[in-house]
């Protein structure tokens, strides 16, 4: 960047998005990614995200790369960018 963060900017920035709950990546989501990546024909990690959301039972998915509108098996896609 040309104008950089300073640190206490950055500091600020990270603890903000502590406030949203983290999936770690387990066993069981490796496995149910190796699942959804093969039923959807999606990237491994595009499928990885899928099921740690669906593992924090979150329905909706924010992505500008997953398809707009899709439905992961329960697990929805909206494009925050559609339509600007």
């Amino acid at each position: 960047r040309i104008d950089p963060l300073a640190h206490d900017q950055a500091v600020s920035l990270v603890e903000s998005f502590l406030r949203f709950p983290t999936a770690d990546l387990t066993p069981p989501i490796m496995r149910a990614a190796f699942e959804t990546r093969d039923r959807f024909g999606i990237s491994y990690w595009d499928a990885a995200i899928i099921e740690a959301a669906r593992a924090l039972e979150c329905e909706v998915v924010l992505s500008e790369d997953l398809n707009d509108g899709q439905d992961y098996a329960g697990v929805h896609v909206e494009n925050p960018f559609r339509g600007l």
